[in-house]
């Protein structure tokens, strides 16, 4: 009997370190960059992607059509593959920025259209490990070269790179609770406002943030990674604080702890709206 509670501790344990929020680790080899722009990344099938099947619910949560979408899978494809073939080091840092983010995102909706249909990105359990949830380790990129996943563009290039807690607003993992996918491509030259749109937003939707009988729940994304957030409940409050509008910034006024987490992670499919809503 001992020996049996010793290993389903040992598979709660693993359970949960497999569920824990990736560090953000740097890969040193993506830091180079060039101090001019000589090349001239085209998000413009992203940008057309994006005004064809993402459509905006009632209550402002962006839905994509993943039916309609699989129709063209092979010119999306097209477009990650000639993202794959830039030199990444000859872009400047804000076109990598955006490079990444743009990278990420499309991926990600390939990676759902590939097993289409799906409740949740989470049932994709490509990734690998015993323990696997979701394709987030999958290397399904390779870029100069190297294999990536999704997880290493977020975790070993655009966190510890850019340290910018507002990364976390852009970067869609295809799911109700995550922050909107982005109506427009990301360039080098609308990232800056798109992120801070884009914080607003989710911060002044209850997916975000809300105050119900004076407590305050948020969305996991500020558990996971807090350390991105003042590495506490004060720098999360303070972080909302920042992009908060009335009623919520009033709502927040006395608030100095957490009181629950949430995240829903159906994905962010355009069929779901109706149930939503």
């Amino acid at each position: 009997m001992r020996q049996i509670a010793c290993f389903l501790i040992l598979i709660v344990l693993l359970q949960q370190s497999a569920q824990a929020a990736p560090e953000s680790r740097l890969w040193p080899v993506w830091l180079a960059s060039a101090g001019t722009a000589t090349l001239q990344p085209d998000h413009s099938y992203w940008q057309q992607f994006l005004l064809r099947y993402l459509t905006k619910s009632r209550d402002g949560v962006n839905l994509l059509d993943y039916a309609a979408a699989a129709n063209e899978r092979q010119e999306l494809k097209r477009y990650l593959a000639n993202l794959q073939a830039i030199p990444v080091a000859k872009l400047t840092r804000p076109q990598q920025r955006a490079f990444w983010i743009n990278l990420y995102n499309a991926a990600t909706v390939e990676t759902v259209l590939e097993h289409y249909p799906v409740d949740s990105i989470r049932d994709i359990d490509t990734s690998p490990g015993l323990f696997a949830d979701g394709p987030w380790d999958s290397k399904i990129l390779t870029v100069e070269g190297l294999e990536l996943s999704l997880n290493d563009i977020e975790h070993r290039i655009l966190r510890p790179i850019w340290k910018d807690n507002r990364l976390h607003y852009a970067l869609n993992c295809a799911s109700l609770g995550c922050p909107n996918l982005q109506s427009q491509a990301f360039t080098a030259s609308n990232t800056e406002a798109l992120l801070e749109a884009a914080a607003g937003d989710y911060i002044n939707h209850p997916r975000g943030a809300e105050v119900q009988r004076g407590k305050l729940r948020v969305s996991s994304i500020y558990k996971w990674y807090q350390v991105d957030f003042g590495d506490s409940e004060i720098g999360v409050i303070a972080h909302l604080k920042h992009y908060a509008k009335v009623p919520l910034l009033k709502q927040l006024e006395g608030i100095d702890d957490i009181e629950g987490y949430h995240y829903n992670w159906s994905l962010n499919d355009r069929k779901t709206a109706e149930k939503y809503q």
